[in-house]
């Protein structure tokens, strides 16, 4: 799909030879060759691949040529069921039009589409570019703002003994793998946050200083802000992480506890079945005066006792929540 956005909104299909007047924004949405070709001639500029933008090392994000700036930076796109993943996105940014290359629909490019109409900043390819990132930086703002809350109600979870204060050791180990899933869901997504912020953060250092010949003095002051936003943003990451990892250790050190309880009972019990053991091993129980020995029901009745002596043990167990 390619979209060509002037001042005004027109959605066009196919561009001709020239660039249209008031053209500002040229966004490639998962485009054919023929889509590529023509914006390449159009602008005299090379569209990159998905595999390109993809690319992690900084030389390959960030990029200026021939006054034309190509830079590549992650994106949370969400896909069919509904599951949350990074994508690439492009930018080619110059003093005329601003053009983006992506592959999965974003959320954030719409919201700007339906600005462009009402939003009298919105009126070159630069501002569109800051606007982006901006609307970028928000988001980022807002997951961890929610990844910050579910943190401290895990946090008083754990730390206030709501995971292990069950009687049952089963349930309390249950809820602490519960837990642990959460902590893990917790760090994937601050995981995706961190790489999307950091990604704006170097578009918009490098944009500021690479194009500041061309570039307007609003449009640096917006991407100067825009950079100093992710610096706090990352301060506050950073230490959501180091809250992460230590509700992380904390949740293994109750299991660690939990298991040493274990086996400490295991040991006990153990123990105290070791002398009966050897006793009967000494002696063999042989003595002449065995009354079971004449009973008629004897047998049967010794069978029924060694096995009730193994089914009470586990449904005792059973009934604890080992199993559960």
């Amino acid at each position: 799909m390619l979209r060509t956005y002037r001042t005004h909104i027109d959605d066009l299909t196919k561009i001709g030879g020239e660039l249209p007047e008031g053209a500002i924004w040229i966004d490639l949405l998962d485009p054919s060759d023929e889509e590529k070709r023509s914006v390449e001639r159009l602008l005299d500029i090379k569209i990159p691949s998905e595999a390109a933008l993809s690319e992690i090392e900084a030389s390959s994000r960030l990029i200026s040529d021939h006054g034309k700036i190509y830079l590549s930076t992650p994106a949370v796109s969400i896909d069919a069921e509904g599951e949350p993943h990074l994508t690439p996105v492009g930018f080619i940014v110059d003093a005329r039009v601003l053009v983006t290359v992506r592959f999965s629909v974003l959320p954030i490019f719409d919201g700007i589409v339906k600005r462009l109409d009402t939003d009298e900043n919105l009126v070159t390819g630069m501002c569109v570019f800051a606007a982006l990132l901006e609307t970028m930086v928000d988001r980022g703002a807002d997951v961890l703002e929610h990844l910050g809350t579910t943190t401290d109600a895990l946090s008083k979870e754990v730390f206030t003994g709501g995971l292990v204060r069950s009687k049952k050791p089963v349930r309390s180990s249950r809820r602490l793998r519960e837990a642990l899933q959460r902590i893990g869901v917790l760090a994937d997504k601050l995981a995706r946050a961190r790489d999307v912020l950091l990604g704006v953060q170097r578009i918009a250092a490098f944009t500021s200083d690479t194009g500041s010949e061309w570039m307007t003095p609003s449009a640096k002051k917006r991407l100067d802000s825009v950079s100093k936003d992710v610096l706090s943003l990352s301060d506050y990451e950073t230490r959501l992480s180091d809250k992460i990892q230590l509700l992380l250790d904390a949740v293994l050190g109750f299991i660690n506890i939990q298991q040493n309880d274990l086996f400490k009972i295991l040991t006990i019990v153990s123990v105290v079945g070791v002398p009966p053991t050897i006793l009967v091993g000494i002696w063999g129980m042989n003595f002449k005066n065995m009354p079971e020995l004449n009973w008629t029901f004897g047998y049967p009745l010794a069978w029924l006792a060694v096995i009730a002596s193994g089914v009470l043990p586990l449904l005792w167990f059973v009934r604890q929540g080992w199993f559960d």
